[in-house]
């Protein structure tokens, strides 16, 4: 009961601020909105990306190059306050039949991206890279299964 009072007083919050821009900060607030059922329990294929420069993931540089992002049963560590387990977990970057990085990635129920994202989502079954403002996170976005999976990378030195 708790956590739905919580859950509900942060849509509010929400709602009173109006609709942020997608920054890795605001993945923070979408990670604690309400976990579907929709949102898959193992692990997952969510396609494959092309990251046109070098970035870091999970601390660690990652190559430009083209990687198949599967997303895994395992939860991000330390959650952050009020997330749901479910809602942020690791996604994984293969090559070559290699894991050659991994990243946090926030699930956003369909139901939900329009109080995180203030433009239009890449179509069901499609997915987009992109450097956000400021040039600071190259952001991958997949649109998959009734869910986003959004993926913010820092740009590597």
């Amino acid at each position: 009961m708790k956590h739905g009072a919580s859950v509900a007083v942060l849509v509010g919050a929400l709602a009173v601020a109006g609709v942020f821009a997608l920054e890795p900060a605001a993945m923070d607030r979408a990670a604690s909105l309400s976990p579907q059922a929709g949102v898959p329990a193992g692990e997952l294929n969510l396609g494959t990306v092309t990251l046109g420069r070098k970035v870091m993931a999970d601390g660690k540089p990652l190559a430009a190059g083209t990687y198949q992002v599967r997303l895994t049963a395992q939860a991000a560590q330390p959650a952050a306050k009020g997330a749901s387990e479910t809602l942020e977990r690791w996604a994984e970057f293969v090559q070559g039949g290699t894991v050659k990085g991994r990243e946090v990635v926030s699930i956003v129920p369909k139901d939900e991206i329009k109080q995180v994202a203030k433009m239009n989502p890449p179509a069901t079954g499609a997915s987009r890279v992109e450097l956000l403002k400021g040039n600071d996170y190259l952001r991958v976005w997949v649109n998959r299964g009734g869910n986003h999976y959004l993926i913010h990378l820092p740009v590597g030195a």
